[in-house]
């Protein structure tokens, strides 16, 4: 049955190519690169990948069929054409149940829509906003999982990628191609896949590190050439600006080493440290902020024992100003993300200050950053790697921050006496330092239930102090007091 279904997709493939794509099909068949060796930055001698005009060819060629497992390098080096062309094939030839495996992509998503369910299953590794409807109705799926750990899920054969669709540079005259924006799990997962198709496009930065891969990994690539997707810098709220200067007056000290993600709250923390020194950057993802402040010189990595002098980065997304820094800038290396978010590298950094954000807190200090009740939002990410990794810091100056606005646009309060019926909780008390709203700091290491309780209480919105201090009686059995 196995095979009669084989021959069945190959029939079908083969009808809707060319001649000459069929002898490119062949010769990408005689040589996969298991033959020889499957680390992407060392070449494989008299090898290259069969160039294509379209990523509709691309996909035909690779060979996409049922039941198969698909990688999608994410963020802003989300492969868009080729998700477009792989939905079309999907569709237009029946494939049916073909899993996605990916972090948060941009760009649209048409393989997530309701009628495409029978051919494709969508299973994030974090949830962006294109897949989540497709997550909350039972159509996509997602792998809750520390960022650090994804890497393991193809080196120890959880997923076993039959095609890899990644987003590259040109290559150089020496045949290396960058990954660019997004290294993370790329390279784990480019290993242990089958094929890789690329698209290789010169709008893509050109960065060092482990982004390097040797063009002759590639089974099939096709140019095409389009600027990255782009997160304009926002201006930040006024509760935005208040958390960041509470943040960057009392808790980034001259020489930490930062981590921060991206947004309003973390753009407002960068855009008031114009005046601290030799801050460093250990971060899975940064953004535009950070160009600024090296622009400053308050930027300058000098104090870290590793990597000393250099920003660390696992992916991005941000604007043209952060693609622009980042493209053959040596200052920056590109590492993967279970190098990265491993707590025990974070712990090293000195002065680890972690900033973080949630959706929501109790009064206990119990953390729920993934969901809004039982409906998923996005995912664990790299949280509580590097809260842990602050909490545990070797010269024990680290500081891991949780960054909130006190209220939602509808004006419902974010500290909570419970967290809401179903949420999930992301970073737990024992680990959790600070939490920071617009209306101050709160402080809870080493404070008991009561004492937390009054700690948060005193950074919610006025409107809602007097009824959280009701509501933690009834939890402690007891009022909250310093």
């Amino acid at each position: 049955m196995a095979a009669l279904k084989r021959i069945t997709s190959l029939t079908r493939a083969l009808t809707t190519m060319t001649s000459a794509s069929r002898s490119c099909l062949q010769h990408a068949a005689r040589k996969t690169y298991f033959t020889y060796v499957n680390e992407p930055s060392m070449p494989i001698p008299d090898r290259e990948p069969c160039w294509l005009k379209t990523a509709d060819e691309a996909i035909e060629q690779a060979e996409l069929d049922s039941d198969q497992e698909v990688y999608v390098q994410g963020a802003a080096a989300t492969p868009v054409e080729l998700l477009r062309a792989m939905t079309d094939y999907g569709v237009r030839c029946d494939v049916r149940n073909v899993r996605l495996y990916h972090m948060h992509l941009e760009g649209a998503a048409p393989f997530a829509k309701p009628e495409h369910a029978k051919h494709f299953r969508s299973i994030s590794l974090f949830i962006g906003g294109n897949v989540r409807p497709a997550v909350n109705a039972g159509t996509a799926d997602c792998i809750p999982i520390f960022l650090h750990e994804i890497p393991r899920l193809f080196n120890q054969g959880y997923i076993k990628p039959d095609l890899s669709l990644i987003h590259v540079s040109p290559p150089d005259d020496k045949g290396y191609c960058s990954l660019g924006t997004s290294v993370d799990s790329v390279r784990s997962a480019v290993s242990h896949s089958k094929r890789i198709v690329a698209l290789v496009n010169k709008h893509m930065p050109r960065t060092f590190g482990d982004a390097i891969i040797h063009v002759s990994h590639l089974d099939f690539a096709v140019e095409h050439h389009q600027p990255l997707p782009v997160h304009p810098v926002k201006a930040p709220s006024k509760a935005e600006q208040m958390i960041g200067k509470h943040i960057a007056e009392n808790l980034v000290a001259d020489g930490a080493t930062l981590q921060l993600g991206i947004g309003s709250i973390p753009d407002a923390v960068l855009s008031l440290l114009g005046n601290h020194k030799d801050l460093g950057i250990h971060s899975e993802m940064f953004s535009d902020g950070v160009v600024d402040l090296v622009n400053k010189g308050c930027i300058t990595n000098n104090q870290k024992k590793m990597h000393k002098g250099r920003i660390v980065g696992s992916f991005c997304v941000g604007s043209e100003k952060l693609y622009d820094f980042m493209h053959n800038n040596p200052f920056i290396e590109m590492l993967v993300v279970d190098y990265v978010n491993d707590p025990r590298i974070v712990a090293k950094q000195p002065k680890m200050t972690a900033i973080n954000s949630c959706i929501e807190v109790d009064i206990t200090g119990q953390i729920c950053s993934d969901s809004i009740g039982t409906r998923m939002y996005s995912g664990f990410g790299g949280q509580l790697d590097f809260i842990m990794g602050a909490a545990m810091s070797e010269d024990q100056l680290g500081k891991p921050i949780i960054a909130l606005q006190s209220i939602t646009a509808k004006g419902h309060s974010k500290i909570q006496p419970v967290l809401t019926l179903g949420a999930g909780v992301v970073t737990n008390r024992a680990v959790v330092r600070y939490v920071v709203t617009e209306q101050g700091i709160a402080s809870l290491f080493g404070k008991s239930l009561q004492q937390r309780a009054y700690e948060l209480i005193k950074v919610a919105h006025p409107d809602h102090r007097e009824a959280l201090e009701k509501s933690a009686f009834e939890r402690l059995k007891v009022m909250p007091a310093p």
